[in-house]
């Protein structure tokens, strides 16, 4: 049965890369999207079957983008996590003279691999200018293809192995803990091996008539022995102060202890809204398969 996916495009991206780790049956399709909230509404109107983007990176926190989408624009559960080791890379253009670094007027990448790189930017290239892109693979085409400018790319290995560009330097981000989250998400369940480790995810609105709600909110996990490995506010755009909470609780949807925490919520004049259920799987930095933990 063929399967679609959209991926953080264009090709060579570190979501591309994920994705095919995730889903390696023969049958499955890939397509490059050109932004996050583009795969996303690409899945939502049923153009493709599910969509992988970002969802949180270690060194710089959550991909913000990522998660007001899910909040404010779709309703798509998540029905899976990757966790997998970045490492970024530096890159030119083929030319016939290698390009010095004291020659690069401009560094194209993501945001997110520029905040991730910025140590060796301040050291090695403090001179050139920083343009921010849709994708690190898109830096390496933009590069590529401009090859009169003295511009360089931070990608991934992958965009190296897919566009005409030079290697210049390799793992240049500021640590080796830097591991990215990766979820999909879609409207059809999707079948995976069991996983030693699962996740539910919700988002939780606090009624604004209620001190201490918060306080209330993690008790509910509390007394139930409930671990949450995140909480995370994020705007509601309808005023200062006021704030959704992303949780993510670490175990898989039961019979009894999470609805009986969800209700507890609810009887508090909280708005509960399940984001999904769901195994993570770990791509270890040193191997090729991924493993489960």
């Amino acid at each position: 049965m063929e399967r679609t996916f959209a991926f953080l495009g264009p090709r060579g991206t570190n979501t591309e890369e994920a994705a095919r780790l995730i889903f390696q049956e023969k049958g499955n399709r890939f397509l490059p999207y050109r932004t996050i909230p583009d795969c996303l509404e690409a899945a939502a109107a049923g153009k493709v079957d599910y969509a992988v983007v970002p969802w949180e990176n270690s060194l710089e926190g959550s991909v913000n983008l990522t998660l007001d989408w899910i909040i404010h624009k779709i309703d798509l559960p998540i029905l899976s996590e990757l966790i997998m080791p970045i490492s970024h890379h530096l890159v030119s253009a083929k030319r016939e003279e290698p390009l010095a670094l004291s020659q690069v007027t401009k560094v194209l990448s993501h945001p997110q691999a520029v905040a991730q790189c910025h140590s060796y930017l301040h050291e090695h290239l403090p001179h050139a200018e920083i343009e921010y892109v849709s994708s690190t693979a898109e830096a390496a085409r933009l590069v590529s293809e401009r090859f009169e400018e003295p511009w360089v790319a931070i990608s991934a290995m992958q965009a190296v192995h897919v566009y005409p560009v030079t290697l210049i330097a390799e793992n240049i981000e500021d640590t080796e803990n830097n591991f990215t989250r990766f979820i999909v998400l879609g409207k059809k369940p999707l079948p995976f091996p069991e996983s030693e480790k699962y996740k539910t995810t919700i988002l939780v609105t606090l009624p604004s008539d209620f001190p201490g709600a918060l306080h209330q909110v993690l008790s509910a996990f509390a007394w139930r022995r409930l671990n949450l490995s995140r909480i995370e506010s994020r705007p509601t755009k309808t005023g200062l102060g006021n704030y959704y909470f992303v949780i993510d609780i670490e175990q898989k949807m039961d019979d009894v202890l999470l609805p009986g925490a969800f209700a507890e919520m609810e009887a508090l004049g909280c708005q509960v809204r399940f984001l999904g259920t769901y195994p993570v799987f770990v791509k270890e930095r040193n191997g090729a398969r991924i493993s489960l933990r």
